[in-house]
């Protein structure tokens, strides 16, 4: 199915129906993120009042603003005090997993209402406010799945990389975690090397990885709509 007429829009207007669905992509990343450590025996999150669907909680500014115009970002991440957890790399791994998770989730959920909706494409008989809801619904479902693919990166301090970390021993994953504080320079360095090299590094491992999933999520649901039909 072809979503490309979702995205055909100027510049301020893509920014605002980008904003929307990131704020509510982030704030559940986070909030799940939180909620599962709380839940695995560490209260750090929830003393700080990040167990909240309020996004103001969850926003790092320059995150949000590389969400908004370069397509991919984060939010301020949930504190979290990996000494609460009985086991520490399972803790973190599950914990890291919940984010990434969450937004699969949103995602799935938010298409099935896309596909729901009476004109879900924008059809020429569609009012505009359908049009609009329809976009920022379909769009909070690329960006929670392009989120998710992105934090699923094994690359500090992505979720990935505490998933994959967790597979070493406990010394080992305690001199990786160290150098967390570098691994956004390594993704810097990876945009910025696709510029350089006219090599788009994110169309291969976040933007058609995406896709895929948007296409097999939405093929699930629209076979599942058609056994009701």
């Amino acid at each position: 199915m072809d979503f490309t007429n979702f995205f055909n829009s100027n510049f301020l207007y893509d920014v605002a129906f980008i904003a929307i669905p990131a704020l509510l992509c982030i704030t559940i990343h986070e909030l799940a993120h939180g909620y599962i450590a709380y839940r695995l025996g560490d209260n750090t999150a929830k003393e700080m009042g990040r167990l909240t669907l309020n996004p103001i909680k969850h926003i790092d500014p320059i995150g949000l603003m590389m969400i908004l115009f370069a397509g991919f970002g984060w939010a301020k991440p949930v504190p979290v005090n990996m000494n609460n957890f009985k086991n520490v790399k399972l803790g973190m791994a599950a914990t890291s997993f919940a984010g990434p998770a969450s937004n699969i989730i949103l995602a799935t959920i938010v298409l099935l209402i896309f596909f729901l909706l009476p004109y879900p494409y924008g059809g020429v008989d569609a009012l505009r406010a359908e049009k609009l809801v329809a976009i920022i619904i379909f769009r909070t479902a690329y960006l929670s799945v392009a989120l998710a693919v992105f934090n699923m990166l094994p690359i500090p301090p992505l979720d990935g990389s505490k998933i994959f970390f967790s597979l070493f021993s406990q010394d080992f994953y305690y001199k990786l975690l160290r150098y967390e504080r570098y691994g956004m320079i390594l993704v810097i360095l990876l945009v910025l090397s696709g510029r350089v090299l006219n090599f788009n590094v994110f169309e291969i491992i976040i933007i058609r990885p995406a896709w895929f999933l948007i296409d097999t999520i939405s093929s699930f649901i629209e076979a599942v709509i058609g056994l009701f039909k």
